[in-house]
């Protein structure tokens, strides 16, 4: 029996897990309304983000397809007329100053991905990214660094959150682990195993500590930087989106205001997923195995 059940939920589908909005919907390849189920396009993204100051599009992180739909939701929101900024997963925030130059378009590619350690700081193909930055590029929009260093991820996770210095907790002032929902779309995304005991209690801490900071960031940066009407795209991984329990989470909690979510998967054709997964959903196909 106790294996029975240790089957069925390391088994559970991250993708349709029953939180918010009740009810399934097919996604086809493409960009699909959860609401309605039907076909949109960036502009329908674009639309719904009236009144809204953060957009969040997860991604994974080695598909072409989900970085190209980013530029496109970013490139949608800037011919709305609204001032547009873009946040970034992959930056820390001591590096902010190393993105400010290539809005304003001064050295090559090279050398604008050697002065931020582009490699050290992320490590993906560059490649997969550029579409977003050349967007940013040709609308000269201000790119944003939303993360923390990884050792503080690692920290977290192996020692536990008491662990942090007040420097650290400068940009971690927030550290809530008390959602259910959220804890549960983690469950799931690390396979389904029931989590239980210090040390994964601590990986949990490291995941809110995460998805805590780049909230404060983004909010931070609109505090100091943002003009009236200004709308941040927030690129980051799937995790950090899904089902609004993320990063857009605690936007939410801090502020009370909505966000508006894209989560990107991929599918080898249509497939179901939770209403709830967020307002928008893009299936890619599956890269090949």
């Amino acid at each position: 029996m106790v294996t029975l059940c240790a089957l069925t939920i390391a088994l559970a589908d991250p993708f349709l897990l029953e939180i918010g909005t009740s009810g399934r919907v097919t996604v086809a390849p493409g960009l699909t309304d959860t609401a309605t189920g039907t076909a949109v396009t960036v502009k329908d993204v674009a639309k719904a983000a009236e009144g809204v100051r953060f957009v969040f599009v997860g991604e994974s992180h080695d598909s072409p397809d989900h970085h190209r739909l980013q530029a496109d939701v970013v490139e949608a929101l800037v011919a709305t007329g609204r001032p547009v900024s873009v946040g970034f997963e992959m930056f820390t925030r001591d590096n902010q100053a190393k993105l400010l130059p290539w809005a304003q378009m001064p050295p090559g590619e090279a050398a604008f991905l050697e002065q931020i350690d582009w490699k050290g700081q992320w490590g993906m193909p560059f490649r997969l990214y550029r579409p977003i930055f050349q967007v940013a590029r040709w609308h000269s929009l201000p790119l944003v660094a939303l993360n923390i260093p990884r050792a503080w991820v690692r920290q977290v996770s192996r020692q536990g959150p008491e662990t942090l210095t007040d420097e650290q907790k400068a940009w971690i002032p927030r550290l809530d682990v008390g959602n259910k929902d959220h804890r549960s779309v983690f469950d799931a995304l690390i396979g389904g195993h029931p989590l239980e005991g210090p040390q994964m209690d601590r990986m949990y801490a490291a995941q809110c500590a995460w998805d805590e900071a780049m909230a404060d960031a983004a909010l931070s940066w609109l505090k100091e930087h943002g003009r009236p009407n200004e709308v941040m795209v927030v690129i980051a991984g799937s995790g950090h989106v899904m089902y609004g329990q993320g990063i857009n989470w605690r936007v939410t909690k801090t502020t009370g205001e909505k966000t508006l979510s894209v989560v990107c998967i991929d599918a080898e054709g249509p497939r179901e997923v939770s209403k709830g997964l967020a307002e928008f959903v893009f299936s890619a196909p599956a890269p090949p195995r």
